[in-house]
C-alpha cells in the first residue's frame, strides 16, 4: 500500500507558536486513524498544515504526493482536491439545495461538463444514502444529514484522503454511531486514508481504528482498540 502521508522530523506552528514538536506521521491508503488530545493540543494545527492552510517551514512532509516544504501557492488547489474535509459544523451553503451545494465543488475544482456533473454529484449523494434529499436546503435537514451532506461533498474528486475535524461533535450518540459507520466504510470500499480529530472517546473505543493522541507537544502512538 502506498503512503498518502509522510511527515517526519516536522514542528507544526499555529500563529508563529510551536504546538507539535518531532512530528514523525505516516498513513497508508484505506487506513482509519484517529486523532485525540485535549482542547488547544495543536490537532486541527497538524490538519491545517496537512492540507497547507498552515505552512510547514520545518522538516519533511509528503501529502498526497505533494511535497509541503517545496508547494507553490499556484499548487494549493491541487492538492487539496486530493484531500476531502469534513468539519463539525457542516459549513454547507444554506441558500442552495444539497445538489447544487456538490455543483458548485465540482465546478469550482475544474469540472466543466453539466452531465457529468449531475452525475458525480447523484453518485456521492447514493454512497452516503442521501439521494433522496437532493433538491432540498440544508435547513430542512437533520444534523446527520447535513454530515452525511458534507461527507458527499468531501468525497467528489474521490480524495486519497479525508480529513475529518470533529465529525460527531454536533451530533447526538446514535446518529454519531451511523456517521462513523459510513467513514468507516468509506475507507474501507473506497480505500481513502481517513484520519479523524475526535475528543468523542465513546466512538473510538467502540470503532476500531489506530489512535495517535497529541500530549505535551507530542504525538504518540496508542495500541488499536
Amino acid at each position: 500500500m502506498s503512503k498518502v502521508i509522510n511527515i517526519s522530523n516536522a514542528k507544526i506552528y499555529q500563529a508563529k507558536k510551536l504546538v507539535i514538536d518531532n512530528v514523525w506521521l505516516s498513513i497508508e491508503q484505506g487506513e482509519f486513524v484517529y486523532l485525540i488530545g485535549k482542547t488547544g493540543s495543536g490537532k486541527s494545527s497538524l490538519l491545517k498544515t496537512l492540507y497547507a492552510e498552515i505552512p510547514l517551514i520545518e522538516g519533511e512532509g509528503l501529502v498526497a504526493d505533494y511535497n509541503l516544504r517545496r508547494l507553490a501557492t499556484a499548487e494549493i488547489p491541487f492538492l487539496r482536491r486530493k484531500i476531502g474535509i469534513v468539519f463539525q459544523d457542516f459549513q454547507l451553503l444554506m441558500d442552495r439545495t444539497v445538489i447544487q451545494n456538490l455543483y458548485f465543488v465540482l465546478g469550482a475544482t475544474g469540472w466543466t461538463d453539466k452531465v457529468l456533473i449531475h452525475k458525480r454529484a447523484l453518485s456521492v449523494l447514493q454512497l452516503v444514502g442521501v439521494e433522496q434529499k437532493a433538491n432540498d436546503f440544508p435547513h430542512a435537514l437533520s444534523g446527520g444529514e447535513q454530515q452525511r451532506v458534507s461527507i458527499a461533498r468531501a468525497l467528489l474528486n474521490q480524495p486519497q484522503l479525508l480529513l475529518a475535524d470533529e465529525p460527531t461533535g454536533n451530533l447526538d450518540p446514535e446518529t454519531s454511531e451511523e456517521i462513523m459507520q459510513l467513514l468507516i466504510a468509506v475507507a474501507k470500499e473506497e480505500n481513502t486514508a481517513i484520519l479523524m480529530a475526535t475528543h468523542d472517546m465513546a466512538m473510538v473505543t467502540k470503532f476500531k481504528g489506530r489512535i495517535i493522541r497529541v500530549e505535551e507537544g507530542e504525538l504518540k502512538e496508542e495500541s488499536s482498540k
